[in-house]
Order: C-alpha cells, then structure tokens, then sequence
C-alpha cells in the first residue's frame, strides 16, 4: 500500500473515535498495553510530559513543545485530532511523521491490528510512541486523546502531569459533574509525579488535591501560582491561562533540572508556537476585511472564550459559519451564541456530523436566524459572498469544520 492507501485502510478498517463516537471508544487499557508489548515497551525509553484537559490541552501541548525547541531539545509531540492530513498527529521539532514511517508500521503490524481489532486510537499511540524512541527524541508531548485514566496515551510515566481545566464534554464517557469528569482526567496523575492544574475550579479543586496526596504527587494551580504576562503568537484572549500553565509547567522542569530553560527562550517559545510546531485552528485570521477567523472550540467552556473574544471585535454584521457533531448538548451552547449574527448552518463531512437540517431547527426553535447549506464550503462561500468589507465571519463548532476551510 502506499500513504493514501495505508491511511485510507486506517480509517475505514478500524473504529475510530473520530469519525464513529462512541462505539470506538474502549473501556479499558488492554489492547494498549498488549500493543506496547508487542513493540518491546517504547513508552518507556523517552522522557514525556501527559496533557489532559476539556479545553485548551491541544495548544497547551504545542506551547510546550514550542518552548522546548527554542531550548534545544529534540521535541516529540502527540495531538488529535488532525485538520488535514493524519501525520500532523505525530511530529518532531514541527516536522510530520513521515510517509514512509506510517507506511512501514502499519505493514509490519497489521497482522497484529487485525489478530487484536486495535482501535484507530490505539494503533495511532503506538505508532507515535514507536516513533519517537526511534527518533530518540529529548522528551515528548504526549496529549490525553479522550478523558484521561482510560485514554489510550495512559501507559507513560511522565516527568509532569498537566490538566488545564474541567468542563463538560463527552459526558456519555467521562460522566455529567465536574466532579466525576475531574476523576478522569485526574488519571492521568502518576506515583511521584508532579501534576500542574491550569485552573483553578473550587467544582474540582478538593478532588485533584485528593487524587494528587493519593499518588504523593506535588500539585501546583498555575493561576495561582504565575503572575508574569507573556506575549504569545496564539492570539485568543483565552490563550491567556494556557500559558501560565505552561510557564509553571516549565518552572518545574528547571526545578527538577532535567531539562533546563531560560526566560528568554521561554518568551521565544510561546512567540513561536505557529513556526515552531504548525498548529492551526486557534483564533486563525485568515484575512483581514472582511476579518475571517475560524476556532476549534467546540463546547460550552471552549464558546464562552470565543464569545468575550467576539465582543472586544469591532464589526457591522456577525456571521457564523456553524456546524457541529451529531453528540453535541446544543442547549448548553446556544444560550452563549449571539442572535445578533446571521447564522450558516453545514454538516461537516465526517459520520458523526449532525445532520443540518436537524440543527438549522434547533437553531430557529431557540430564535436564531439562517439557512442550512449541502456542505462546510457551500455555507462558508455563502457567508463570504454576503459578507461587507467592515463585517466579520466566523466558522467553528467543530474542529472538523475548521479542516474544511483551512
């Protein structure tokens, strides 16, 4: 097979998260670790920091990486999911994977997928941990793909543990109280380990403290903890706790002196992230008049950001480009969203994408205003064509409406 083949065979063989919902999602870690034997235990020959979180984990992560890279070091960097192409998954120092390694893994494994039925995510973990302790790399960032003590990436002892928030997502797996949902992602907090909480929640705060003493891990809030503004190339509003979260994180890497860090490349890290590492998707303008941004915020913490950003815009007319997937507590989003806005509505092009005509009626029920449209380009052009040169569109709801106009 080659790439397009090889990743084409990986969709549609495999449950994937992604594309399916719940049905792929696993109960325990099993396949994983049965995997990372298989691999002769990669996971254990390269240093690591896990990042878990509702929100803000993906830029989280490639802040951190960024920041290791302008230190020196050979960055490893786990994410999902992809915008465009599957290998923006897996990278070192901002580069893909290459073709030719995803093409040789899944060749020389696929006996072992099709013996166990590996899930997508679990060969993908596999795949990333295996590559980087060939690439030898100085440490890795490895992101929690769903939850945290049952994610897939749960098999690493890291140097930290980092979880910047609590809110309610995917509620159908990780439970319906800040509470429980903590629990999860408090899995993640090893025996020894250090884990750095980036905000402060008094719904969740006694129960990371509680899991943290359990595992005689030192826990640090960073919103508590760092008081230094520092300019970054992210330039949501919202981006602001992500990185104090990443500044105490690096604090306590110095501290433990294994990797070690100076302000100034600190500074130079969180200005580089896009260069450093390429993440996209996060307040991106696109253009300027009309002023286009799209986000992959896609719940109700992750839209409430967008919202404040949204109100320090000065524009004539709001449109949204919005579309979102089928599992999505629409209730709990569309008392933030604007009625003031004409709305766009499209169905991203992936399984679990919520039908548009169901969410265009959802939308009008609650006195929003707008049309459906066949697909993600359809209303994005749509919304450009009626959009003046003092107006502002907006596309989001979902990562994958994002990847479809990028």
């Amino acid at each position: 097979m080659n790439y397009q083949e090889t990743v084409n065979w990986m969709f549609k063989q495999l449950p994937m998260y992604q594309s399916q919902g719940k049905s792929a999602y696993k109960v325990d870690l099993s396949n994983t670790l049965l995997l990372a034997e298989h691999l002769n235990h990669p996971e254990r020959h390269f240093k690591s920091i896990h990042v878990a979180g509702t929100n803000g984990k993906g830029s989280t992560s490639h802040m951190l990486a960024s920041v290791l890279q302008e230190a020196g070091y050979k960055v490893g960097l786990y994410t999902s999911p992809h915008l465009k192409d599957f290998r923006e998954r897996i990278k070192i120092n901002g580069n893909e994977v290459s073709k030719q390694f995803v093409i040789g893994f899944i060749k020389q494994n696929l006996s072992f997928f099709k013996r166990n039925s590996l899930s997508f995510f679990e060969m993908t973990v596999g795949m990333a941990f295996d590559y980087f302790e060939k690439q030898n790399v100085d440490i890795a960032i490895i992101e929690v793909g769903l939850g945290g003590r049952l994610d897939s990436t749960n098999i690493i002892t890291p140097e930290i543990s980092v979880i910047t928030n609590i809110g309610f997502d995917h509620t159908q797996f990780l439970g319906n109280t800040y509470q429980a949902i903590a629990k999860e992602k408090a899995g993640i907090i090893k025996l020894n380990v250090p884990v750095v909480i980036g905000e402060t929640q008094q719904e969740t705060k006694d129960e990371f403290i509680q899991i943290a003493k359990c595992n005689t891990s030192e826990i640090y809030f960073a919103d508590q903890l760092v008081t230094q503004n520092f300019e970054c190339d992210l330039k949501g509003s919202y981006q602001k706790q992500n990185i104090k979260t990443v500044a105490q994180t690096i604090k306590l890497l110095n501290t433990q002196k294994r990797f070690l860090v100076s302000d100034k490349q600190l500074e130079n890290g969180f200005k580089s992230v896009v260069e450093n590492t390429g993440l996209r998707g996060r307040w991106q303008i696109l253009q300027e008049q009309p002023k286009i941004v799209c986000d992959t915020a896609h719940n109700k913490e992750g839209l409430s950001y967008i919202i404040k950003q949204l109100d320090e815009e000065e524009f004539n007319k709001l449109h949204m480009v919005i579309g979102v997937v089928n599992d999505k507590d629409l209730d709990s989003i569309l008392l933030l969203l604007p009625k003031n806005a004409t709305y766009y509505f499209c169905k991203p092009d992936i399984p679990r994408g919520m039908d548009v005509d169901k969410l265009k009626n959802k939308f009008l029920d609650y006195g929003f205003k707008g049309n459906s449209y066949n697909t993600v380009n359809e209303a994005f052009n749509s919304a450009f064509q009626n959009a003046e040169s003092e107006d502002f569109i907006y596309v989001g709801g979902s990562t994958f409406v994002v990847a479809e106009i990028i």
